[in-house]
């Protein structure tokens, strides 16, 4: 491309090239698409945390905005927060350290369903002490199965 220069001087009459910058945006293109397959490929297994056997219920699911805290209770009764091993003692000071002042953060309690009935109470009994209301249990919906439906 060529530009002609106006105002005088040595300069006038010749003609100027100009190159105009461009930004080759394809190579930004490419490593964000690359990105976001691998974010989207990697979240779901973040979510997975302490393997526990839960047992099946028909419910809801549970409705709201914030991200919920999960208590784990494995078969073993060993008790974790999200997948950091604690002691039942210690439960409440950790997600009280967690949550800060928000006591109105949902805490999601995983048990095994071989453990004990009587663990699990107690685990929701230390998350109530530490002033937390929003406990719910998980469970996993049941599969229907072919021969059960009606036809």
């Amino acid at each position: 491309m060529g530009a002609t220069l106006g105002s005088g001087g040595r300069r006038s009459g010749r003609l100027r090239k100009t190159r105009f910058a461009e930004i080759n945006v394809t190579p930004m293109v490419d490593v964000m698409l690359v990105l976001l397959i691998i974010f989207m490929v990697t979240a779901p297994m973040l979510t997975a945390g302490v393997q526990v056997d839960l047992p099946k219920a028909q419910s809801a699911p549970l409705q709201g905005q914030d991200e919920p805290l999960t208590v784990s209770v494995q078969s073993s009764g060993k008790v974790f927060i999200q997948k950091t091993a604690v002691s039942v003692d210690a439960l409440g000071a950790k997600l009280r350290a967690i949550a800060g002042a928000k006591t109105d953060t949902r805490i999601f309690v995983r048990g095994d369903k071989s453990v004990d009935y009587g663990r699990v109470m107690h685990v929701i009994g230390a998350i109530n002490a530490a002033g937390f209301s929003k406990v719910a249990l998980i469970t996993e919906q049941p599969q229907e199965n072919s021969s059960h439906k009606e036809r």
